[in-house]
């Protein structure tokens, strides 16, 4: 990733966690002091992040050495040797904490993420929302991606998706798309969110691009399918983490989007450990 779009964000970090000044670190820990340390895993899951943890520690001290034995995307089980960091006591001290979260958020996401993927066929997209934490898109969105899952729109300029308040806001499902397809070039796509059999046939008559079947039953999803055959692009979308993604899946439709990819997942708990055996300490 861009250090120009990443740095922005990790100093915010950085900021917020150090502040005036770590005050523990500066009071007990001589300024020459190196140190080696892992990262190990401590519980399964898929490793997200570590560039950007790197990122963090480069940015305190530029001197300071990490060696991956895992990349983004790949498996980790209890116990594996995701990282080794070698450098500055001081600098990997002051920026343990920021890296730790951003790496154990991310790999949070990928993991879960995965075992929504595993539990539908590839003909089947999971989808990420813009539930996302605010400064952090870019960053949650990748990591859906190496959770083998998929990007909706990153912001609002990326696609038209229609949903029940600007359909009140419009008029209707009919004139709402009406007046957007009036407005926007023709490469844009055009979502609208439904939630029963009469709104989909009005997307449909609209000509909607992608037509959103939301908090429907699996049974309506399967009605809804049908009704479309293949006119527009369906996607599952409503608290679609708490419900049977196979079965979902099974009703025929092209997508399930779920906010709980990015908005809850748990964190991926992962240690850094500093070996007291490589500490070399000037005082």
């Amino acid at each position: 990733m861009d250090n120009r779009i990443l740095d922005p964000i990790l100093l915010n970090a950085l900021n917020e966690d150090i502040g005036s000044g770590d005050i523990t670190t500066d009071s007990c820990v001589p300024e020459a002091t190196t140190v080696f340390g892992r990262f190990i895993a401590k519980q399964s899951g898929i490793i997200c992040g570590l560039s950007v943890a790197a990122r963090v520690f480069t940015i305190l001290d530029q001197n300071i050495i990490l060696t991956f034995h895992k990349q983004d995307g790949d498996p980790c089980v209890i116990g594996d040797l995701i990282a080794e960091i070698n450098g500055n006591a001081c600098a990997i001290l002051k920026g343990e904490r920021t890296a730790l979260n951003f790496l154990q958020h991310l790999s949070g996401i990928a993991t879960m993420t995965q075992k929504f993927v595993a539990q539908v066929p590839e003909t089947c997209k999971i989808v990420d929302t813009r539930k996302t934490t605010p400064g952090l898109r870019i960053l949650e969105k990748y990591a859906v991606r190496m959770g083998s899952g998929h990007n909706h729109r990153f912001n609002l300029a990326d696609g038209v998706l229609i949903k029940d308040n600007h359909i009140v806001a419009a008029g209707g499902i009919e004139r709402a798309v009406c007046a957007a397809r009036a407005q926007i070039p023709h490469t844009v796509k055009i979502e609208v969110e439904t939630t029963n059999i009469y709104e989909v046939q009005q997307a449909l008559d609209a000509q909607a691009d992608i037509i959103m079947l939301d908090n429907m039953t699996t049974d309506e999803m399967r009605q809804a399918v049908k009704r479309i055959n293949g006119r527009a692009l369906t996607e599952a979308s409503g608290n679609m983490d708490t419900k049977n993604l196979t079965e979902i899946a099974e009703t025929g439709v092209d997508r399930i989007s779920i906010g709980a990819l990015t908005h809850s997942p748990p964190a991926l708990d992962i240690s850094l450990k500093l070996d007291i055996n490589t500490c070399t300490a000037v005082i």
